[in-house]
């Protein structure tokens, strides 16, 4: 009887595991090339604007504002899955080395967490570095 009921818990535990693995989500991958250009993802489920600023040539903020490189979570411009939380978009970069960072919500200016490499921002915080060969 007693061994039946450890068999039970040892099952029940597995199963209860197995199920919990599946709550965890899959890491995005860091900016990679695509048709078009350099694919960048941040997952942001509660944002309702993301955009991305760095020193890409056609970085015009002061011009545009928000209004420029604004990324997507409608299942289009790179986005796979419309409203999933992660927003995408594709930027046509010749070879050379970016610093960027997300702004989230016109107010919050985060770092990509799966960048491979990040550097220094000059005002305590790091931005995000990609390489485009």
């Amino acid at each position: 009887m007693m061994i039946k009921k450890i068999n039970l818990l040892l099952i029940l535990a597995l199963v209860l595991n197995g199920c919990a693995f599946n709550f965890i989500k899959k890491r995005l991958l860091p900016p990679h090339p695509i048709d078009g250009g350099v694919l960048f993802q941040y997952d942001a489920p509660s944002a309702r604007q993301v955009n991305i600023a760095g020193n890409f040539p056609d970085n015009e903020w002061l011009k545009h504002g928000y209004n420029i490189d604004m990324m997507y979570d409608n299942g289009k411009n790179g986005d796979r899955i419309a409203g999933d939380g992660i927003w995408s978009i594709v930027k046509s970069l010749s070879a050379g080395r970016y610093e960027y960072k997300f702004v989230v919500d016109r107010n919050s200016w985060v770092q990509d967490p799966n960048a491979f490499d990040t550097i220094d921002d000059g005002y305590g915080g790091k931005n995000s570095v990609v390489i485009v060969k």
